[in-house]
């Protein structure tokens, strides 16, 4: 064998080797894909599905308005030019209906109650002779013993002891009024809104010193639209949000006889039996709940993305391929969304991470649902899932 024989025999199986490579390399596997196309069928997300759920949901009026002291009782002195000894409370001190809140110095009061005290007994001690004097008129007028015009006298005489003695018995009365008006009591329960009382004062007759906000109670003042105005009555629950503040439950009292002319609104008196962080003064935003309403079709508010100003969920398709849905929403509550249209009661839709996935996306449902997208594929279709 030559040498140019020999050399090819050694060079054949590496040409066949290489040929084998190449062939390897280029043929697609069993399936008759290339990588490509394989990897394009992977699932983009493994997702949670959902139902549609038909709920109740009530039916809201959304009203704004300020938060006010249900009843706020002015307290002022009632007795003139005296000097304030003693001031007891401040603001925001809960007080209790007859509670002392202040005191003013009373010994003027004490001296003119004291001399009031002895023109009574001297009235009492000129009526008690004149009584006498009357008597004995009486008993000597058969006898002659003393003319009428005496008589008459005697008679005049008791009548006007009688009356300065209740004169006197009046000006008693009245320096011991205004020693009790010493004293400032409390007219009901409640907390102390404001203090203006300084202790050293000497102040006029009706001077504020306090205000209390009547047992505590607060109320929100809503202005609500006068056509919303006939679906509101007494009774009905209310969920206010104050400025900066934690939800607030009450309950509305009174619904206002008139509407304003200028806003074309009504207030909505509502008590807050709980203040919780309800301040007087702060506004409040808060929603009035006039029914229960009828029950709808509702998804997870998580199930919903919103895209260039509208409404979108993922409805799961046979071949586990979503499809972009475009929705309406209504009202919210809680957790869930009220859809309008868009889809129906049987719909299986993605439950959450909408917003990772676009429309055609192959997932794989991880959930009992995936039973229910099984049963609507054509009899013998196999899933894609891994």
């Amino acid at each position: 064998m030559t040498q140019f024989s020999r050399n090819l025999a050694l060079l054949a199986p590496v040409a066949l080797a290489v040929s084998g490579l190449f062939v390897t390399l280029v043929a697609p596997d069993a399936s008759g894909e290339p990588d490509s196309a394989r990897s394009a069928a992977k699932p983009a997300l493994a997702v949670t599905t959902t139902l549609p759920k038909l709920v109740v949901l009530p039916v809201r009026v959304q009203a704004n308005g300020n938060i006010a002291a249900w009843q706020e009782a002015i307290i002022g002195t009632e007795a003139d030019g005296l000097r304030l000894a003693e001031v007891n409370f401040n603001v925001g001190d809960v007080v209790r209906r007859g509670q002392v809140l202040a005191r003013f110095a009373s010994a003027t009061v004490d001296a003119e109650l004291a001399q009031s005290r002895s023109v009574l007994a001297e009235a009492e001690a000129i009526l008690a002779e004149a009584s006498s004097n009357a008597v004995r008129a009486q008993e000597l007028k058969a006898s002659g013993a003393l003319s009428e015009q005496q008589i008459q006298q005697y008679l005049t005489a008791e009548r006007t002891a009688r009356a300065r003695l209740e004169g006197a018995k009046a000006a008693v009365q009245t320096q011991q009024l205004r020693l009790a008006q010493t004293q400032v009591l409390a007219p009901d329960d409640g907390v102390i809104s404001v203090r203006t009382a300084t202790v050293g004062a000497v102040l006029p007759s009706g001077q504020e010193l306090f205000r209390i906000i009547r047992r505590g109670r607060l109320e929100w003042r809503a202005e609500v639209a006068a056509p919303e105005l006939v679906r509101l009555r007494p009774g009905q629950q209310v969920t206010l949000t104050p400025a900066g503040g934690q939800p607030v439950r009450g309950m509305v009292r009174v619904v206002a006889p008139v509407v304003d002319t200028r806003t074309r609104s009504g207030l909505v008196y509502v008590d807050i039996p709980v203040a919780g962080a309800a301040r007087a003064g702060m506004f409040a935003r808060g929603e009035i709940e006039v029914d229960s309403g009828k029950p709808t079709v509702t998804l997870p508010q998580a199930a919903v993305a919103q895209r260039d100003g509208f409404s979108y969920v993922m409805r799961i398709g046979p071949d586990y391929r979503v499809m972009e849905t475009k929705v309406t929403l209504g009202r919210r509550a809680g957790d869930r969304v009220e859809v309008v249209s868009g889809i129906d009661i049987g719909t299986t839709v993605v439950a959450s991470g909408v917003g990772f996935l676009g429309d055609g996306d192959l997932v794989q449902v991880v959930d009992g649902a995936a039973a229910a997208v099984g049963a609507a594929r054509s009899p013998g279709e196999a899933p894609n899932r891994r």
